[in-house]
């Protein structure tokens, strides 16, 4: 006979310790392994450097860059509590819908769809988006504006990449900072995601400001 359980008693594994509901977006830090709300840690890491749960300092100085998003607890998460994917999706698209911005998740879903469901080549181009780099240098101090265009799923990693590569001439892409309207983004980013909820203009090209960690 199997043995039921109650979802109270699995809900200390799968709410958020900060907003102490259940898990959207869930996000893990990734020296200790607690899991929060994506929104609420990174909230809490606006005037924090160390985890909510276990007060373990992440990083001094860039906590942000490491976390990452736990796609097997939020999968868990969904399948455990009834209707909390769909209640969620329709808030969010009622969010974006009030003023009236498309839902960047919607956007990335329908990419990924079309992704793993190939159709017949139509003689359509992949969508391109122009990008402003703003490259700050310390030595001499300057500017260097370099204009590239990149396929709008495009993530903020691979730009991270190039830069450390091509411009800066560093391995350590923990060492840059990627910005658009002086907040810094997530490497998980795609550029689609950051036009549609970070820039704060309708004209191209998206200007991304990069630069190299002050050191302290």
């Amino acid at each position: 006979m199997d043995r039921k359980i109650k979802l109270k008693a699995l809900n200390p594994y799968i709410t958020c310790n900060i907003c102490k509901g259940y898990l959207i977006d869930a996000t893990a830090i990734t020296e200790c392994l607690h899991t929060f709300c994506k929104s609420c840690l990174i909230k809490h890491l606006e005037a924090n450097t160390n985890c909510p749960t276990c007060d373990m300092v992440i990083h001094h100085s860039y906590p942000r860059q490491y976390i990452n998003f736990d796609r097997t607890m939020q999968d868990i998460v969904y399948k455990l509590v009834p209707g909390l994917q769909e209640s969620e999706i329709e808030r969010e698209q009622l969010f974006y819908r009030q003023r009236g911005l498309p839902c960047p998740k919607e956007m990335l879903i329908g990419e990924e769809t079309k992704e793993k469901s190939p159709e017949p080549d139509d003689g359509d181009k992949e969508e391109l988006i122009n990008l402003c780099l703003e490259c700050a240098f310390v030595n001499p101090v300057q500017i260097k504006q370099i204009f590239v265009r990149v396929p709008t799923r495009t993530t903020v990693l691979y730009l991270k990449k190039f830069i450390a590569r091509k411009v800066f001439k560093i391995d350590d892409l923990h060492n840059i900072d990627v910005l658009c309207n002086f907040e810094e983004v997530d490497v998980g980013d795609t550029m689609k995601y950051i036009y549609l909820s970070k820039w704060k203009f309708d004209d191209v090209p998206l200007v991304l400001k990069c630069q190299l960690k002050i050191k302290t």
